[in-house]
């Protein structure tokens, strides 16, 4: 701010108008200061300054947090860019949303809330914001019929991930891994993708697999753990989607890296049956996109799937009962008919499908520093992105990558590794019955390690 816009008098204006009164009712109502400044397309502004700065452009904006009060008519007036934000943007959504939770704490129960209400509304009237409701944006998800039936799952899958493959090449890095890493080093000279290859390897490990493995991963993305464990672990592997974009990328990267004939990718839906019996089975964050409905047919597809004593790992994100989907911005522009189900439910379902449950990792903290790492090739990249993908697509992944972000570190969302055994008929899992120095046996003897791929 200007030496002359810190008078005194000046300060009194610019609070004056739109801005001001929406600070004032925020006070009256809530008892609470705006969370960060705010400013106005009359050019009022309130609030502090010096920070995240939220910008209304038109009544638009005010017509779409009427109409659709909370994280809807938010992510929507966004969207369009009815509203903007000028400075640290995840700043912004973490104060907004302390915020939230501390309107929803106290909600309008202060004296003098029903006289402020009635000054919200009259402000309303004379903003021109009570008109005909705003179209949604043509970017969220019109899925029609019963959920989760094989054709709106198609449409669910193809709404995220058939967006463009140039497009996720721009935000994941070179593995083309679209789920959690594993983060081993903090040395400036360690980059992303060494954390997904981390990851993949892990997998593997845990997998126990070995020259000539049968894997078969179900949901295998752009193919990053298929070709790893082909390359790094001579396994023969097999993945499935159901994603038409993901298929073409896949092929065209085995053709390129002379994997054709060691790795087989299939576009289908995971309840066809594949009609063979493997050594391992993964499902890295696919389980998410199943429905509670269908998840025991699912874990039962997983346990069938497996030879007696093979293993399987399924890397999957939970959150708590109350709030299994994504939330009406994730559900309407990134993933619908998501379904984050509680650990212990997991769990719970693939012990009844016949499965040990022999390890769970928490990766919540390594989601964090995941999801960062794509936000900054966003930002790095977002006038290509603007250009190239539009300015709305850019504004969603954006909302999207800094709230997914402030999920996991709040312990709003978490993920975890789980690792299992079909056991054999006479119970055995294969495991060994000695574990190594690090009390981790999750390897027989001999078994592939961190030394043997060095």
């Amino acid at each position: 701010m200007t030496e002359a816009a810190s008078t005194p008098a000046l300060r009194e204006t610019m609070t004056k108008g739109i801005a001001g009164r929406v600070a004032a009712l925020s006070r009256t109502l809530f008892g609470a200061d705006l969370p960060v400044g705010l400013r106005v397309w009359d050019g009022s502004s309130a609030g502090p300054q010096d920070g995240p700065v939220l910008v209304l452009r038109s009544p638009g904006a005010v017509r779409h947090l009427l109409r659709s009060p909370g994280e809807r008519g938010l992510s929507r007036a966004y969207v369009t860019g009815e509203i903007d934000v000028e400075g640290d943007f995840r700043q912004a959504l973490r104060e907004c949303l302390d915020y939230v939770r501390t309107v929803r704490r106290t909600g309008a129960r202060r004296p003098g809330a029903l006289p402020a209400l009635s000054s919200l509304l009259s402000l309303g009237v004379r903003l021109g914001a009570l008109g005909l409701p705003p179209k949604p944006p043509a970017e969220e998800a019109g899925l029609t019929g019963r959920a989760h039936t094989r054709m709106r799952d198609r449409a669910a899958i193809a709404h995220h991930y058939d967006l463009g493959n140039e497009f996720y090449r721009t935000i994941l890095d070179e593995t083309m891994a679209y789920s959690c890493g594993l983060w081993t080093s903090d040395a400036p000279e360690y980059r992303p993708a060494d954390a997904q290859r981390d990851k993949l390897d892990l997998i593997c490990r845990k997998l126990d697999l070995r020259p000539g493995s049968r894997l078969l991963d179900i949901g295998c993305g752009w193919g990053s753990l298929v070709v790893h464990a082909a390359e790094r672990h001579a396994a023969r592997t097999t993945g499935i989607t159901n994603s038409a974009r993901q298929y073409e990328y896949i092929t065209a990267r085995l053709a390129e890296r002379g994997l054709a004939n060691e790795v087989e990718v299939r576009l289908q839906d995971y309840r066809q049956s594949t009609g063979d019996s493997y050594d391992a089975v993964s499902s890295v964050e696919m389980g998410e996109h199943v429905g509670e409905d269908n998840y025991p047919a699912y874990c039962a597809m997983l346990h069938r799937s497996l030879r007696p004593g093979g293993r399987l790992l399924l890397q999957q994100m939970s959150r708590g009962g109350a709030k299994p989907g994504g939330g009406a911005f994730v559900e309407s522009y990134i993933a619908p008919d998501m379904t984050m189900r509680p650990l212990p439910a997991t769990l719970a379902h693939l012990e009844k499908a016949g499965f040990e449950i022999r390890d769970v990792q928490s990766l919540r903290e390594h989601y964090v520093r995941t999801i960062d790492a794509w936000s900054e090739r966003l930002e790095t990249s977002w006038e290509e992105v603007v250009y190239r993908f539009g300015a709305r697509r850019a504004r969603i992944w954006r909302l999207y990558l800094a709230g997914a972000s402030l999920a996991f570190e709040g312990n709003r969302m978490s993920v975890h590794q789980i690792l299992a055994v079909r056991t054999r008929p006479d119970g055995g899992s294969g495991f060994p019955s000695v574990a190594d120095r690090s009390g981790v046996n999750w390897a027989p003897s001999g078994a592939l390690g961190p030394e043997a791929e060095r």
